[in-house]
């Protein structure tokens, strides 16, 4: 078996498969990524051990074996794990029937299908150049294959020159060739991986396991001015119902339709959102959202949705005012934000009574529940203690120690408790801007809770009572170096200087920015970013678009050929003079060579009539043939093969 296939080529096909397939350990269950790399590592070792490979029966239990681990691993038919788990557990048993180069062939071209899965779960720019790489890899295998002569390190350059060639065409592919939208065929889809993120629920200490997450919820770019830190409030689920313990969104959907009309007042900051794949389809809009086209839409606590699946990156863009008046309150907006699980209890009362809430303006008791928090030793932290049972009580009245979510939920709770509507807000607050890319990245440590009180004349108003005692997680943002800088939490020590941390932080900030244009520009470009792109430049229609992309291709392919044939004249010229010096010596005995007939046609030709100047002319063809096809040092090899044309002499058989 090995004698019909190139070692060489074979170890360089299963390097490259290797490499293919080892970012599906990260995707693949381990079970049948083993059970792919155990058949990997067999049958490299096969290749120095031909008597160690599998004989038909075991090869026919191991295609069994792979079935199973298919059917236990993999719950459904249908789906992106499936169909990966099943190229990968076919490329692995293919590897055990090399047998010939149309084996070769037909695993080289699995490989490729395997390497393209990797974009259904990885599409950033890394991955890009990874996938990149391996497929010059692969495509370096296919030279091999194909060319007795080429190395393994030249099959690599002369695979680069050919994507490098190729690249301009495929630039104009991906601008101009229409974008087709997937189909959202129900039964293909898949159950919703787990996400992390906000909840639809709040509890105490719900949006604190949040805080030292450094994962990436969305990225905004303004089109003029930016909103300071301060103003970054951005608005998630509102929270209306609570049982005392947990709040949650209220089940009414109509009182939409009775709303008053918001009247925003200011400038209007102009912004497109970048949304990172989430679990649930909200949009996190600077509050209080204006204008959004489809397929956002709006729902009666003015939170955006989106229409589109939310487990895939989407950008919007969204107009919002950070001042504005929400107008009346509905008969239903009264009723659920001044609901309350029972009684309050007396201590509640009287704390409310003390600070003015029976007597006072609500705003006059607002400034007061303010005041207390600031001195009566209320603490912020990230890890609060655990509180199980009458949950805001104890917070009030005994630990005083809380995060964000805590001092919402107790500041709504005393409103309401003294007949004064309010609610939850979720969502994100501050985010850290990006001066490389000059954009907003907000991460899931800026995970955030406020509340909005209704004031006669005003409608919904903002208070975040966490200012009172933190005025810094609003001011500076909080994420994860803050948290340790403010002692929430510690780990090991780390002594860096500030030099080191500047430049690190500048990286993080231009990779940062790298991923941002990756994801805007290539990943969402689809159909309608596409149509705003070629309508920019003047493209408009299908038809004009059809044009463009033949007439660029056109003159690609012109340019390229031109290229090649210019610098390949030449040599080529003397190269087929020399050979056909050597075949008119041969016509001049009989033998004449067709028009069409390939050298090494011709050789096989010459072999059976006139072997006894075989071995010569084969030398003249394998000459000629690596002038031809190979990327060698041309200048040695034309004089070898000038040297062995003159010294040819046909003789009559």
């Amino acid at each position: 078996m090995e004698q019909t296939i190139n070692q060489r080529t074979l170890i360089f096909l299963l390097s490259s498969i290797g490499l293919i397939t080892l970012p599906h350990a990260f995707h693949v269950p381990i079970p049948t990524i083993s059970f792919f790399f155990v058949l990997l590592i067999w049958r490299a070792i096969g290749i120095w051990r031909p008597a160690y490979l599998p004989n038909q029966l075991l090869v026919f239990l191991l295609l069994l074996s792979g079935i199973g681990l298919l059917v236990i691993m993999h719950q459904g038919v249908f789906g992106r794990d499936a169909g990966t788990a099943v190229f990968v557990t076919a490329l692995g048993l293919k590897l055990l029937e090399i047998k010939t180069q149309r084996d070769l062939y037909l695993i080289t071209y699995l490989a490729f299908i395997v390497a393209a899965t990797q974009f259904l779960y990885v599409q950033n720019i890394l991955m890009a150049g990874y996938t990149l790489l391996v497929c010059i890899s692969l495509l370096g295998t296919l030279l091999c294959i194909n060319s007795g002569s080429l190395g393994n390190l030249q099959s690599l350059k002369v695979a680069g020159k050919f994507l490098a060639q190729a690249l301009p065409l495929t630039i104009i592919l991906f601008i101009f060739f229409p974008r087709l939208e997937a189909p959202r065929w129900s039964f293909l889809q898949e159950e919703s991986k787990a996400m992390t993120g906000l909840s639809d629920t709040l509890e105490p200490g719900s949006i604190s396991q949040l805080g030292l997450s450094g994962e990436r919820v969305f990225r905004a770019k303004f089109s003029g001015a930016i909103p300071s830190n301060r103003q970054r409030y951005w608005r998630g689920p509102v929270f209306s119902y609570t049982d005392g313990k947990k709040w949650e969104q209220t089940k009414k959907k109509y009182f939409k339709r009775h709303l008053d009309k918001i009247s925003f007042s200011g400038d209007a900051y102009q912004y497109k959102i970048l949304m990172e794949p989430q679990s649930k389809n909200w949009v996190f809009a600077l509050d209080m959202p204006a204008a959004f086209e489809w397929p956002l839409y709006e729902n009666g606590n003015h939170q955006l949705f989106t229409s589109e699946p939310p487990n895939k990156r989407a950008e919007y863009e969204i107009s919002s005012y950070v001042n504005y008046n929400t107008g009346y309150i509905t008969k239903t907006e009264l009723s659920d934000n001044l609901q309350l699980p029972k009684p309050p209890e007396q201590r509640v009362e009287d704390l409310v009574e003390q600070l003015g809430g029976f007597s006072e303006k609500p705003e006059t008791f607002i400034s007061n529940l303010f005041l207390h928090f600031r001195q009566n030793k209320f603490y912020y932290t990230l890890m609060p203690p655990l509180m199980e049972e009458n949950p805001i009580e104890a917070f009030l009245f005994d630990t005083r120690v809380g995060f964000c979510g805590h001092y919402a939920t107790a500041f709504v709770y005393l409103m309401r408790v003294a007949g004064i509507p309010a609610r939850v807000v979720g969502g994100y607050q501050g985010g850290e801007y990006n001066e490389a890319g000059g954009f907003i990245e907000v991460r899931q440590a800026n995970a955030h809770a406020w509340a909005e009180v209704w004031l006669s004349g005003k409608g919904w108003v903002r208070y975040d009572p966490t200012t009172a005692i933190a005025p810094e997680r609003v001011e500076q943002d909080v994420n994860i170096e803050q948290q340790i800088a403010n002692n929430a939490v510690s780990f090991a020590p780390v002594q860096l200087d500030s030099q080191t941390l500047s430049l690190l932080k500048q990286a993080r900030n231009l990779w940062s920015s790298v991923d941002y244009s990756w994801h805007r520009w290539i990943i969402n470009y689809d159909r309608q970013n596409q149509a705003n792109f070629l309508s920019k430049i003047g493209i408009s229609g299908f038809k004009k678009m059809f044009y463009w992309l033949l007439g660029l291709l056109a003159a690609v392919i012109l340019v390229l050929a031109i290229m090649l044939f210019r610098k390949q004249k030449t040599v080529l010229d003397v190269a087929q003079i020399y050979y056909l010096q050597a075949c008119a010596k041969l016509a001049a005995v009989g033998l004449l060579r067709a028009e069409n007939e390939g050298a090494n046609d011709f050789l096989e030709r010459v072999t059976e009539q006139q072997p006894q100047v075989a071995l010569a002319f084969a030398q003249i063809t394998r000459l000629y043939v690596r002038v031809r096809y190979t990327k060698e040092p041309t200048s040695e090899i034309l004089d070898q093969l000038q040297v062995a044309v003159s010294s040819f002499q046909a003789r009559v058989k």
